[in-house]
């Protein structure tokens, strides 16, 4: 039997016994070591948010249960009969996969670990990380341009590192909670900043003249409002978090429209499944690169790390996350204590 952490109904999560999950020749089967939680994603399933993706209709009731824990990493046990460029032995990172104590996945979700450098910790991470790598290269950003990251959830932290690694200058790092900003200058933010203060946007503008690259990871209407008005013209903006009402009033005419601001759509769904090019990779190839990274230094996924759990204490962990607002940006599960 495996286990899987399953979020039973509301706020509750919980550890069950399930079957072995069914293997195919195109499949491979890992025994799963680390597990990321990406805290807004999983919050929005545990507690029932209606709008959970795209595609789910207005109004539609919450659905019980849910399995959750897409950015995982192991090793792998097992390969079916049509697999190649995979043996039983790899380290590996995962996509779209769940808190469980083994996957099955196909080769389409795998990246191997080929750096002994990279920790499973941090390779469970590179599934979340490819999220504002993708936001960045869809900005198009230039060496030597100014580049600003609005909210400093996991996504947002992310950004700050890619953005250093890409060679923004300066990376600027805005969100209200000190720690947040405390984290962000040492993973590579130049400045930080609280958006609450009344002079934060003279004080964005006087630094920079204007920002050429915003990430917008907020989500909220205020993020957005905020990120425009520290723009220079012709900039660009992200929008990498994700929109959960639709509380947005923006005055586009003097904010966009005038100023020529680019407005760019960053889900990671909006990308390429088989082949990546220019401002558009594929998840497999964004993960490749954040382990690149990772394994020549220059992104330290492991600083990053809040608190690591025994997959048994997962009720006490998402009860934290579905009411604690100072829950940690970068809670992960070790299977190996199971």
């Amino acid at each position: 039997m495996d286990k899987q952490i399953v979020f039973t109904e509301p706020n509750v999560a919980q550890l069950h016994e399930v079957n072995e999950m069914r293997m195919e020749p195109d499949r491979v089967k890992v025994k799963t070591v680390f597990s990321t939680i990406s805290n807004g994603t999983e919050r929005a399933n545990l507690t029932g948010d209606p709008t959970i993706g795209i595609n789910v209709k207005d109004g539609a009731p919450a659905v019980f249960p849910r399995r959750l824990g897409y950015s995982t990493s192991g090793i792998v046990v097992e390969t079916g009969s049509e697999v190649k460029g995979f043996e039983v032995g790899d380290r590996v990172a995962m996509c779209w996969t769940t808190h469980r104590s083994h996957n099955v996945v196909g080769t389409n979700g795998l990246v191997k670990i080929k750096s002994e450098n990279i920790s499973f910790a941090a390779a469970s991470v590179a599934h979340i990380a490819a999220f504002p790598l993708a936001a960045i290269r869809k900005t198009r950003l230039e060496i030597g341009e100014s580049a600003m990251v609005m909210g400093l959830g996991p996504l947002g932290i992310l950004a700050i590192g890619l953005l250093r690694a890409a060679g923004a200058t300066p990376v600027i790092a805005v969100d209200p909670v000190k720690e947040r900003r405390e984290k962000a200058l040492k993973f590579g933010a130049d400045y930080a900043f609280d958006p609450y203060e009344p002079s934060f946007v003279d004080e964005i503008k006087a630094l920079t003249g204007g920002v050429k690259v915003a990430i917008e990871v907020t989500g909220v209407g205020e993020g957005l409002n905020q990120a425009l008005d520290c723009m220079a013209r012709f900039g660009r903006v992200a929008l990498l978090g994700c929109t959960r009402n639709s509380d947005f009033t923006v005055d586009y005419y003097r904010k966009v429209h005038g100023p020529g601001i680019t407005l760019i759509g960053a889900h990671t769904m909006a990308r390429p499944q088989n082949e990546s090019h220019p401002g558009y990779f594929t998840t497999l190839d964004d993960m490749r690169t954040v382990l690149d990274l990772i394994a020549l230094g220059r992104l330290d996924i492991d600083s990053l790390v809040d608190e690591v759990h025994s997959p048994n204490e997962c009720g006490e962990v998402y009860n934290r996350l579905a009411f604690d607002k100072k829950f940690p940006q970068f809670v992960q599960f070790d299977w190996r204590m199971l």
